[in-house]
């Protein structure tokens, strides 16, 4: 079983920057792994158990990302394919979707399985995984809070939605978005460590991928972000120190009254 694991490099919610063209500058920017690809990892770490898979991972963005690839690969996965080009900058969830699907048809065409994170926290749109199985043709499963069983050529997982848990079968090969689950993330051994260091990430470009400019980054994304701001917090409450004067309670119904909530 071959598995492609997508994730993703985010920008820590504390240092974000803004590109004259309203997108999040990712260079130079201190980041972290996507929190809900974290749980993706380990439901590709569990099939590698479970199955015996072979996991190459993928990641888009600038070089510094190699870092994030190599903790990893650390925990036991077994290629990095790093994805970057400056061509690429900008690129909306589209772009972004048919990249990605170009890049695993190019350096893993016999993929059984498409591991993502459901969410990534700097756009939470949970559109770049649904894209890429759109773009390959593959069936897709999403809202995935556990992977229960894969073999037969087929995968089956747990949905978890509004309104209820869904058991959801299908062929391979598919693509299947993960939430965040209950149980802990791996951590790295020694040996895992070593090997990341010895591990040699591959680096593809615009041209090694065979897209044209237009169908890349900024200039292949149908979308654009007009404005970008930090929303402005505003709080209206009223602090009354209730327990020193004893009319807590008395205080209390009068404020409900005077806002409509309570009446005689």
């Amino acid at each position: 079983m071959k598995i492609a694991l997508c994730v993703k490099q985010v920008p820590d919610t504390s240092d974000i920057k803004w590109t004259e063209n309203n997108t999040m500058q990712r260079e130079g920017v201190e980041s972290i792994i996507n929190p809900y690809d974290v749980y993706a990892v380990e439901q590709a770490l569990k099939l590698k158990k479970e199955c015996n898979a072979e996991i190459t991972v993928f990641t888009m963005g600038p070089l510094q990302a190699s870092d994030m690839l190599r903790e990893i690969i650390a925990l036991g996965v077994d290629n990095g394919v790093l994805i970057t080009d400056r061509k690429f900058a900008g690129a909306d969830t589209y772009a972004t979707g048919k990249t990605i699907s170009q890049a695993i048809k190019k350096i893993l065409p016999d993929f059984d399985l498409i591991l993502c994170g459901q969410f990534a926290i700097d756009g939470d749109t949970a559109q770049t995984g649904p894209c890429i199985a759109s773009l390959l043709d593959i069936p897709q499963i999403t809202y995935v809070k556990e992977i229960t069983e894969c073999k037969n050529n087929t995968i089956t997982a747990t949905r978890v939605l509004e309104d209820g848990i869904e058991i959801v079968k299908t062929n391979l090969p598919a693509l299947i978005c993960v939430l965040k689950s209950e149980f802990e993330p791996s951590r790295a051994l020694i040996n895992g460590i070593i090997k990341a260091q010895d591990t040699e990430i591959r680096t593809v470009t615009l041209d090694d991928l065979e897209l044209a400019p237009e169908d890349a980054g900024i200039k292949g994304s149908p979308t654009y972000v007009s404005k970008a701001f930090r929303p402005e917090v505003k709080h209206n409450g009223e602090k009354n120190n209730c327990l020193e004067n004893g009319r807590g309670a008395e205080i209390l119904l009068d404020k409900m009254k005077e806002i409509g909530v309570l009446h005689e």
